[in-house]
């Protein structure tokens, strides 16, 4: 490899490393716009292991914006990433897959006429394995498929 080929391959690292951030921080800060513009036009994502749906991303969307309504706090922690490169003859190519483990604390909403505090609301883990599939497009990298692989949660009150 060259130093060019080399550079290009972590400045694409980095950059996917920043959509799987987005990704994370549009979900936990109820930004669905900002979750859409994350994706292709043809971009699909599949919550069913956590009792979910699959479709595509406006739809997805949507469903996660009444679900979420459910969860007023929610902090996503993506780990431990393996970002994979289509390799091109030694040049890195236009598409990219990623694993990451997730560990997603959230605070449930609180029971009606209980309030909001910390002792009445109820906390929500859940945890497991995200698989991300990626594009170059014109606008940089954007996710083509995303699927949660959840492998526990708990809920503490």
């Amino acid at each position: 490899m060259t130093q060019r080929v080399d550079l290009a391959t972590v400045m694409d690292r980095l950059a996917i490393d920043d959509v799987v951030t987005g990704y994370a921080m549009a979900v936990d800060d109820g930004d669905w716009g900002a979750y859409r513009a994350l994706f292709t036009p043809g971009g699909r994502a599949d919550y069913r292991s956590a009792g979910g749906i699959e479709g595509p991303v406006g739809q997805v969307a949507e469903w996660l914006a009444r679900t979420m309504e459910l969860f007023p706090v929610r902090q996503h922690l993506i780990v431990n990433r393996l970002v994979r490169l289509e390799d091109v003859a030694g040049s890195p190519g236009d598409s990219a897959e990623v694993r990451a483990d997730f560990l997603n604390p959230m605070r449930l909403q609180a029971p009606e006429g209980r309030g909001g505090g910390a002792v009445t609301s109820p906390n929500f883990v859940a945890a497991g394995r995200y698989a991300f599939a990626l594009a170059r497009t014109r606008d940089g990298w954007r996710l083509t498929r995303v699927t949660v692989h959840e492998k526990w949660r708990h809920t503490t009150a």
